[in-house]
């Protein structure tokens, strides 16, 4: 079972003036609105919450996107843009009284321009797919989630996704030079520049990790990197996980910047390794996979330097890929934790906090006396260099209750992450699921401030309304402690 979340009743007179209003210039096949044909596209990644949307548009141009976004401004439709649905935080979940754009087949690379090592890519192209297409070049593209074989750039952008590799090459905000964003009013904006730098604030920041409330993505130009000469991967393996977090805390003060720094607890090791069998011990409470890059001798030297910080730290066990299939078998593993959990449990929730380094041992710690409040268990799969976690939940939403106290659990983690002095989320964003803990992170006049930056891009809320900023009265019926004044002056406020 899941929870459905029913705004209203689908009214099917308004359902069917969106649809004939579409078809004037859109093929029939591309506007939806029959239940069998709309039913695919009820939830995103975060599959707990579902909702049947009214009208689906599938767009096939940038003209089209802006001429639906038009027509939805005119009719004060709500919009849920949409990519390949991948994302983990309910950020697609469309409403039952709005249109959900999808995105899907805006998917042509445009331009690969070897000499400035950049791309020029349509919303729907996979993040994987650009590395692939920038290869013969000796070129790739950093960013690289777990879902990478899948997700697509537009949606990347949206929710400033990282990836294994995102400790020393960034998010995707810092691997992103321009794009081309289309307003509600159906106003086509180029923000950024080619260039390193722009004029003016740094729209190009507030745009990426906005989750979609601001403005629809149409292209996105992002930098290429030159493929490294080498890299070389150390696997090891410690009897406990406070072990482990110290040897992340001593790589980086170390002033090592490892390519990659990734922790998976035991839980999750095994369930891996029985999936993927990428040569993982089972034995042991956790492992660190530390990846080097750069040239042969810049390798060698990096990963002498951690095999030892390795050992100091009490690690049991040491081993470094002497090849490169050995090393992507490594990385296979590491990036297959989210489907090697669900083949242990019938469902699992993600979640997606991020902690100081130093207090990573800490919070395992208290994780695990969680699992023993709520008798659930959790599998810990983290991007230890930066401190970004994902423990996955495990739970059977068949079972009575059992969604509920799962829905519990997670959000104690992201109280904990914000109460060790970290936040409730790293990359896969805000969407409908932390919605309510954005309430426990800012105070009204930050909040405040957020609905200020919505209003100048999308003054009726049409825009993913009810996603990653709540209103102040949301906030009040949460039981924060926001005064919420405020609400008088602000009446167009969209109350979810």
């Amino acid at each position: 079972m899941s929870t459905v979340i029913e705004a209203s009743a689908i009214d099917f007179e308004r359902q069917r003036e969106v649809a004939a209003a579409l078809r004037a210039f859109m093929p029939e096949s591309s506007v939806m609105f029959e239940r069998e044909d709309v039913q695919p596209y009820e939830c995103d990644g975060l599959s707990a919450y579902r909702q049947i949307p009214m009208v689906v548009a599938l767009a096939e141009s940038e003209a089209q996107v802006q001429r639906i976004l038009k027509v939805c401004h005119e009719k004060r439709v709500p919009v849920v843009a949409r990519g390949a649905g991948t994302g983990l935080s309910g950020g697609a979940l469309p409403l039952g009284n709005g249109v959900l754009l999808s995105l899907a087949k805006l998917m042509r690379i445009l331009e690969i321009d070897t000499e400035a090592r950049t791309a020029r890519v349509q919303p729907g192209v996979r993040n994987l797919a650009i590395s692939e297409a920038a290869a013969p070049y000796g070129l790739y593209y950093a960013p690289d989630p777990s879902s990478q074989i899948a997700c697509t750039i537009g949606g990347n952008v949206a929710e400033n996704s990282g990836g294994v590799h995102c400790l020393k090459y960034g998010l995707t905000v810092h691997n992103i030079l321009k794009l081309r964003a289309v307003t509600i009013e159906g106003e086509l904006l180029e923000i950024g520049s080619d260039g390193l730098d722009a004029a003016g604030y740094d729209v190009l920041a507030v745009m990426t990790g906005s989750e979609g409330m601001l403005a629809v993505i149409t292209e996105v130009t992002v930098k290429l990197l030159p493929k490294p000469e080498c890299a070389q991967v150390v696997m090891a393996a410690f009897d406990d996980v406070e072990k482990a977090g110290s040897a992340v805390a001593n790589i980086i003060a170390a002033g090592i910047i490892p390519a990659g720094l990734e922790m998976m607890d035991q839980a999750a090791t095994v369930a891996v390794e029985h999936f993927v069998h990428a040569g993982y011990p089972t034995d042991v409470a956790g492992i660190l996979l530390c990846e080097s890059d750069g040239t042969q001798e810049e390798v060698a030297e990096e990963v002498r330097r951690v095999e030892a910080l390795m050992e100091h730290s009490g690690a049991t066990l040491i081993r470094v890929s002497q090849t490169d299939s050995e090393r992507l078998k490594f990385w296979a593993g590491r990036k297959a934790a989210f489907p090697a959990v669900g083949r242990i449990s019938p469902d699992y929730y993600c979640m997606d906090g991020t902690i100081p380094r130093k207090r990573l041992a800490e919070v395992l710690r208290r994780i695990a006396e969680l699992e023993r409040k709520y008798g659930l268990r959790c599998a810990n799969v983290f991007h230890a260099g930066d401190g970004n976690l994902h423990p996955l939940i495990l739970y059977d939403a068949n079972e009575p209750g059992e969604l509920e106290r799962t829905e519990a659990f997670g959000g104690e983690i992201l109280e904990l992450s914000i109460k060790v002095g970290g936040t409730i989320t790293g990359e896969h964003g805000v969407g409908i699921e932390k919605v309510n803990h954005m309430c426990v992170q800012f105070r009204t006049a930050e909040l405040e401030l957020f609905h200020a930056v919505k209003r100048a891009f999308d003054e009726y809320g049409l825009l993913n309304p009810g996603k990653a900023v709540p209103t102040l009265h949301r906030c009040a019926e949460f039981g924060r402690k926001h005064v919420h004044v405020g609400q008088e002056r602000f009446p167009d406020l969209p109350r979810f």
